[in-house]
């Protein structure tokens, strides 16, 4: 039988009796014959509340012991998941990542996996045991406990796999697989039988909550098979059932796949639009803007400057919406005494919605269909941005459900099964 990654997000560790169900679903897969390592995150709520401690104390603590602090969230569900086993009749133990050991750079609490020793973890698993490994979490070369950064264990379980060569990571979590878009904004939104990775990838980075962007970008890299499953559904569900179900994020452009022009609908609100109004048409104007944006380690996304009147053009890039207020301070101070522009407006209300889908590379019109439904509905667009399998557009906050419904039906989501 196969070698299975599993993980588990906090929500499906939240409590002891969730940890035990958690440990009978794999006792099932376990008994089907298959081979087993499982990555838990700390229980639902733990590292806030570990994090939470030390900012009581210092209002500026050290990266390293934040790391040291926080990686015990994920220790105490790995220990208790292997006793779980233990009482399941399943020979199971449990490391952190430093015992593995999963090699990371030293960025402390947003560290990067460099490389995994897999020579304890094929022993034990030769022996017949389950390995449960804390997910978020490495060594630095110097011996140092460091953390991924939020959503870590993701890219630890697709990394496990990766350096395992396990034939699926299934990622199991409090939804059942990834929908075309949200349900709770769309109640017509349907669960994805599959999607490409690099769909998967796009709507990661555009919105989609569902996985942790660096994840999807580890198993592009490594073709790790993911599959996005529910740790809700009862455990003792036929295992042939459970190992269809989800969504399966994959690399294969198979038929169906091309059938659906758009696949899914993303959008995020975490978004503010600046301008530079009367900016000089001069080269070299682009990167006297934005060249402090990014010394300040702000990261900017869309980006649009306007047809020159007079020698004169309006410059306009959006930014994460918590840096709003430091951008506007930076190029109001830094940038706009010696640019020779007439001033910088920003916007808090607005969003993005993008569509995506392999299939636009193949069809011609989409982004045209996409325009013309949010022209029916009224809604403006500010800003257009596009690659080979995506467009986004921003608007005005206040139109965002209305726009994602009305591209949903616009590209038939309601009804295709995708």
């Amino acid at each position: 039988m196969a070698l299975i990654v599993h993980k588990y997000g906090g929500t499906s560790m939240g409590s002891t009796e969730r940890i035990r169900n958690v440990a009978k679903r794999v006792a099932k897969w376990v008994r089907a014959g298959h081979q087993l390592v499982v990555v838990p995150s700390a229980m639902s709520g733990e590292t806030n509340r570990l994090l939470g401690l030390a900012k009581e104390l210092s209002e500026s603590p050290s990266a390293r012991e934040l790391d040291m602090i926080a990686a015990t969230g994920e220790q105490v569900s790995s220990g208790l998941l292997a006793i779980a086993l233990q009482a399941e009749g399943l020979e199971s133990v449990s490391y952190a990542g430093w015992q593995v050991p999963i090699k990371t750079n030293s960025a402390f609490t947003k560290a990067r996996i460099e490389s995994i020793d897999d020579a304890r973890v094929r022993a034990d698993l030769d022996a017949g045991k389950v390995v449960v490994i804390t997910g978020f979490q490495g060594v630095d070369p110097n011996g140092n406990v460091t953390t991924l950064g939020r959503g870590g264990s993701d890219t630890s379980a697709v990394a496990v796999a990766a350096a395992l060569k396990a034939a699926e990571c299934l990622i199991y979590t409090d939804v059942d697989g990834v929908y075309t878009t949200d349900p709770r904004v769309v109640p017509e939104a349907r669960r994805m039988h599959s999607i490409s990775f690099e769909e998967m990838l796009e709507m990661a980075s555009l919105g989609s909550k569902v996985l942790q962007i660096r994840s999807v970008e580890f198993a592009g890299k490594y073709r790790v098979p993911l599959r996005v499953l529910s740790s809700f559904t009862p455990w003792d569900i036929p295992l042939d059932v459970e190992a269809k179900s989800g969504t399966l994020i994959s690399f294969e452009e198979d038929e169906k796949m091309e059938q659906a022009v758009v696949s899914g609908i993303a959008f995020t609100r975490d978004e503010a639009k600046i301008t530079v109004v009367g900016v000089p048409d001069t080269p070299g104007i682009a990167y006297q803007i934005l060249g402090k944006v990014a010394d300040a380690n702000i990261d900017v996304d869309v980006i649009i400057q306007n047809v020159s009147h007079d020698g004169k053009t309006d410059f306009s890039f959006t930014v994460p919406r918590g840096d709003h207020a430091r951008t506007m301070e930076l190029l109001q101070s830094q940038v706009l005494p010696g640019l020779g522009a007439r001033e910088v407006v920003g916007d808090t209300k607005i969003c993005k919605v993008s569509i995506v889908g392999i299939g636009m590379r193949s069809h011609v019109g989409i982004a045209s269909t996409m325009f013309k439904t949010l022209s029916d509905e009224g809604i403006n667009i500010q800003m257009i941005t596009t690659s080979e399998i995506k467009t986004s557009v921003v608007i005005d906050e206040k139109y965002l459900e209305l726009a994602v419904r009305a591209l949903h039906k616009a590209f038939g989501l309601d009804e295709v099964k995708a």
